[in-house]
């Protein structure tokens, strides 16, 4: 995991313990929904300024990858 993977999961784990002292059973539930939202949250963003750019769509692949520290 890289750093930015890791400082969006520390953020959906804030998010999500406050559910958790409220009933145990929404953690991992509300920890994968912020998760994803932050995700793809960050992809928007990088899209956006591609589109800004007028870069070719096949950038934004290689940006979001790099974003998160994806090889594949």
């Amino acid at each position: 995991m890289n750093l930015q993977t890791e400082a969006l999961a520390k953020q959906a784990a804030e998010y999500a313990i406050e559910f958790a002292t409220q009933d145990q059973a929404l953690y991992i539930p509300k920890l994968m929904e912020k998760f994803a939202e932050l995700i793809v949250q960050e992809c928007v963003g990088i899209v956006e300024d591609a589109v800004d750019h007028r870069e070719p769509a096949s950038t934004y692949v290689g940006k979001i990858k790099e974003h998160f520290g994806v090889e594949k």
